[in-house]
């Protein structure tokens, strides 16, 4: 079927294996950067869908439970009530794994999705903040994580169907979901709650809870915006754009690059683009955090429009679209609907001490130390400064993850069931390119000969696959796939020396120059460590092998 069809890379995929590792690092580089994944038309169709379901469930629920039609949508869309039934709504889609890191362009084909399909099965592999706490520790999902997890879900639709809202709907989720983070910090941060969570807390601890939402919406801008303050954005433009189901012009996407194909490093364009929205991303809470109305207002509601149709408008990879969504959403009826309350008019102290320490502290100290803190936290949205992780198989070791209770098969089994081998290789190695392409990925060229002697003799993955087949969940954050999980994963399937290899590298700390990388084998724990100058990398190709400078 056309629909299914990938776009088809320049080269025989089969033949591409065969190649020296240089030569196919830049093939592929080249084929992204013309036609990015390939993502067949089905896929897009897929995820206009399901931002229809979401949409509609949210429709659905403000029906049932606030005693409105549909069909009146224009009188009631912005009231309170509909506000914290999106919210609750939002949450509990993507709590289930139904949003952000579901479908093809987060490396799960079948099934779909994770969540809640992985995070009700006691035996599954989860990620605990503190491994040896009592009856919250371990590495498997308990029948009491299982419990917890149900609760939480079917407390949310409670408290969707409930007209109106109270301390008995609010004060239970306000308190069970860091119990679950606690148990797994998986599903912690699949509900999104550095968002959704904080937004609760603040519907429980305010009765006019307006200002302290605005709060928590500005926060998100602004740290987004701040995140962007380096030079890995334009890498993040780039790769973005020669994805994007909007801009298949090829005159376009090679714009995005110096010079096709021997220089793709950013253009002065892609540079210029990542700095609009950089400035876009700070100017619209700067603009919507005191604009009364009128001019100024129209103002911050056009950049934020402008912002986020973007964003949406380019499909980006992790699909976070729901979310976009929502906080488009968030500011016509916190921002345009209440233009006369401000964030400073919390009016409760306790709320006040909450919001600084979950919108400044977390957020500052995540951006400062980014190992200490999940991207998702840190609010670092899209920067294109992530932790990664790459995980390497030697020979068919990888079948031994077939001692976990996972969320998906092995992707290539995945894929077997629509495509060929060349089809299925094709696809999967431009994951290789899309880590490649952005700033941070040019320290694999460098890293990946000292993690193993032949590389053609194991099989790479990118972490983001590896946890979702493990966890059920991915979307961006590579601590997920670190030492706890490479831990978590030796102790159930006991991989030989040499027979798993991982790298992992850290985000670049705002003010800081370098980035941090650990090697690791499975079995016999840490290889090495340093880091790598960012300076010296910005003036690399994404496949150059030459040894930068290290620390």
């Amino acid at each position: 079927m056309k629909l299914l069809a990938p776009t088809p890379p320049p080269y025989d995929p089969l033949e591409w294996v065969k190649r020296p590792l240089a030569e196919r690092w830049r093939m592929v580089c080249e084929a992204w950067a013309l036609d990015g994944y390939g993502t067949p038309p089905a896929a897009f169709v897929f995820y206009l869908l399901k931002m229809a379901a979401y949409v509609g469930g949210w429709i659905t629920f403000c029906c049932f439970a606030l005693d409105v039609r549909a069909a009146d949508i224009g009188s009631w869309w912005l009231t309170p009530a509909a506000f914290q039934k999106a919210i609750l709504w939002s949450m509990l889609f993507e709590g289930m794994g139904l949003g952000c890191g579901s479908g093809p362009l987060a490396g799960r084909y079948v099934p779909p999705i994770g969540g809640v399909l992985h995070f009700l099965r006691p035996g599954t592999t989860k990620l605990p903040i503190f491994p040896d706490l009592p009856m919250l520790g371990g590495g498997r999902r308990t029948w009491l994580d299982v419990t917890l997890y149900g609760v939480i879900v079917a407390l949310v639709v409670r408290a969707l169907l409930a007209p109106a809202l109270d301390a008995s709907h609010l004060v239970p989720l306000a308190a069970l979901i860091p119990v679950l983070g606690l148990a797994d910090r998986t599903t912690f941060l699949a509900f999104r709650a550095e968002h959704y969570w904080t937004t609760i807390v603040v519907f429980a601890l305010a009765y006019d809870f307006i200002a302290g939402a605005k709060a928590v919406q500005l926060a998100l801008w602004f740290w987004a915006g701040v995140s962007k303050l380096n030079h890995h954005f334009p890498t993040v433009i780039c790769v973005m754009t020669s994805n994007g189901p909007f801009s298949r012009s090829r005159a376009i996407r090679k714009a995005m690059y110096r010079s096709f194909p021997d220089d793709l490093r950013p253009s002065r364009l892609a540079v210029l683009l990542a700095h609009a929205g950089t400035a876009l991303e700070l100017g619209t809470p700067l603009v919507l955090a005191f604009a009364p109305g009128g001019w100024t207002l129209a103002l911050g509601m056009g950049l934020m429009l402008a912002l986020h149709l973007y964003i949406t408008s380019n499909v980006p990879m992790g699909v976070p679209l729901e979310w976009n969504v929502m906080v488009v959403y968030g500011g016509f009826a916190l921002f345009w609907a209440h233009p006369e309350i401000t964030a400073l008019d919390v009016g409760s102290i306790p709320l006040a001490v909450f919001l600084a320490v979950m919108l400044v502290g977390v957020p500052l100290l995540g951006n400062l130390k980014p190992s200490a803190v999940s991207f998702l936290c840190s609010m670092r949205y899209y920067a294109g400064n992530w932790p990664y992780g790459v995980w390497l198989f030697r020979g068919e070791s990888y079948r031994k993850l077939d001692k976990l209770k996972k969320s998906s098969p092995w992707v290539y089994d995945q894929l077997a069931r629509f495509y060929d081998s060349a089809t299925a290789v094709g696809l999967v190695g431009k994951v290789l390119a899309f880590r490649l392409m952005h700033l941070h990925g040019r320290a694999l060229p460098v890293l990946l000969p000292k993690a193993v002697g032949k590389l053609e003799d194991y099989e790479y993955l990118d972490g983001e696959i590896v946890a979702g087949m493990v966890l059920g969940w991915n979307f961006g954050d590579g601590h997920l796939h670190d030492e706890k999980l490479l831990r978590n994963v030796q102790a159930q399937c006991g991989f030989a020396p040499g027979e798993l290899r991982c790298i992992f590298v850290e985000s670049q700390p705002l003010f800081g120059d370098m980035l941090a990388y650990r090697i690791h084998d499975a079995c016999d724990g840490l290889i090495e460590q340093g880091t790598l100058p960012v300076a010296e990398l910005r003036q690399r190709q994404p496949w150059q092998a030459a040894v930068v400078t290290e620390r």
